[in-house]
């Protein structure tokens, strides 16, 4: 067979060493679902690895048709179970109406767009397991208090919890990239729903990120005009805030505006 060449424009980075594949397939928990989804595919080394997995429902969705062809030639029992298309295009709920695991090696220009579509379709995306930009991974797994926490960080671990896996090397990769990836986790929690206006709840955590350096009194007040509450939350910056403080915020701004 000949092997797909990588094209830049789709950013792709084929994954090339089999024991990596393995090791991020192993990460699936398989805890409360038996159907995974496997976004960019490419060449094949993580499907290799899920095909041969007894008793799991698999599907698959891939942008590329030269992948595509290499990979309905490879896997020919593949051919019903892929679709071509690019994932931003298509609901989630078009794959499983039922609780699902997402596994792939994320492209890096798409990686904050494919977390959103996620959250939209948290319902049924019960795990992630997926390598991205390591720089994206250390930001979406930190803690408040970071330098590297942000709008990604508080919305993900607001529904999910969040696991930093392992670092992956360049050299692993066709062709390498200029930066190292990593392998993260992503498991549903306890929150079916916050107790506040989630569409607010995502306003104010946005408008906060995007003047980190300002504290919550001067970046929030295109949302709110802010008396004195006696609330030093006020006086805080948005990095020094976890989940549950901008929940707070939002009820406050719903209930004051």
């Amino acid at each position: 067979m000949i092997p797909v060449k990588p094209k830049k424009s789709l950013g792709q980075h084929f994954l090339t060493d089999k024991n990596i594949a393995r090791k991020i397939v192993d990460s699936l928990t398989w805890q409360h679902y038996n159907k995974v989804l496997e976004i960019g595919p490419g060449m094949g080394v993580l499907t290799e690895v899920l095909l041969a997995l007894p008793d799991k429902e698999m599907r698959f969705v891939e942008i590329d048709r030269d992948s595509i062809a290499y990979l309905n030639n490879r896997f020919p029992d593949m051919a019903e179970k892929i679709m071509q298309a690019d994932i931003l295009d298509v609901p989630l709920k078009n794959f499983y109406q039922e609780p699902f695991a997402i596994i792939g090696n994320f492209p890096y220009n798409i990686s904050s767009q494919l977390f959103f579509r996620i959250l939209e379709s948290r319902d049924l995306v019960t795990e992630t397991v997926c390598m991205i930009q390591k720089e994206v991974a250390v930001r979406i797994a930190s803690p408040p208090g970071s330098k590297d926490y942000g709008i990604l960080s508080v919305l993900l671990q607001a529904y999910y919890n969040i696991e930093y896996l392992f670092t992956v090397p360049p050299q692993v990769f066709n062709p390498p990239p200029r930066v190292n990836s990593a392998v993260i986790r992503l498991q549903r929690n306890h929150v079916q729903n916050l107790p506040c206006r989630e569409e607010l709840f995502v306003k104010v955590v946005k408008t906060a990120f995007n003047q980190r350096r300002k504290i919550l009194r001067n970046s929030l007040k295109s949302l709110v005009i802010i008396s004195e509450t006696g609330d030093d939350i006020w006086q805080k910056r948005p990095e020094q805030l976890g989940v549950e403080d901008f929940v707070r915020l939002t009820r406050w701004i719903e209930n004051n505006s």
